[in-house]
């Protein structure tokens, strides 16, 4: 995907997922990491820009120390994304697109929690359905930090690296109060591994959170067959 294909594709995207209620006003973010026959580098949606009207010349073009060339102000989350994009890269769930986003029901789970048991590692959802184990997988909660807080990309960065080390590669963060941060090789990919999560979420919800979640047994059947990482 060149650079031309990858502007058009994050308006798309974020057009897509504003009409349907993943990113309302101008919370969420989207960015792609260019490859070196466009000059290496990031795209990422401007600062306070709504996802549902985007340009593709006003998209902020940065260079790849993150500088940027050109289009409106980035976004602040870029410091977080470029921690992911190298976090990322020698594991079996290398980034090319993210996307932030508020989504309600991943966001009320976080609210949902005891503020104590946010203190110990801990994921935001169960192995509850054999698509968001192949999807998605886990899914570890960041602990709160202000929006733009170097200490999130920190965390985000180390829980990347801990479950790549445990064998089980990782394709989303969710950052406390905040929301999600989903990655994979293309915004079409990415907007995905989303919508499976969000959904996931909200049958979480649905089921009161109670429901059991799958077996070792079943979750083994879908690393044999699929592949899966979990």
């Amino acid at each position: 995907m060149n650079e031309t294909e990858a502007r058009a594709e994050i308006c798309r995207v974020g057009r897509s997922l504003f009409e349907r209620g993943y990113v309302h006003a101008t919370a969420g973010n989207i960015s792609v990491a260019l490859d070196a026959a466009d000059g290496g580098g990031f795209l990422i949606t401007p600062t306070d820009a709504c996802l549902g009207f985007l340009a593709t010349d006003r998209l902020a073009r940065l260079d790849a120390e993150g500088t940027q060339q050109s289009g409106d102000r980035a976004s602040k989350t870029i410091v977080l994304h470029r921690r992911i994009y190298a976090a990322t890269a020698g594991t079996a769930a290398p980034a090319r697109c993210i996307i932030h986003t508020h989504s309600t029901h991943c966001v009320a789970l976080t609210l949902a929690l005891p503020p104590g048991d946010k203190q110990a590692p801990q994921e935001l959802l169960p192995a509850l359905t054999p698509y968001f184990v192949m999807k998605v997988g886990h899914v570890p909660l960041i602990s709160y930090a202000r929006p733009g807080d170097p200490l999130a990309a920190e965390r985000v960065e180390r829980a990347i690296k801990a479950y790549h080390r445990a064998g089980t590669p990782i394709r989303a963060v969710m950052l406390d109060r905040l929301g999600p941060n989903v990655w994979h090789g293309s915004p079409a990919e990415a907007m995905a591994t989303l919508e499976e999560l969000e959904e996931t979420a909200q049958l979480w919800q649905l089921a009161g959170r109670r429901a059991d979640p799958l077996g070792e047994a079943h979750i083994a059947q879908l690393r044999e067959t699929f592949g899966a990482h979990w």
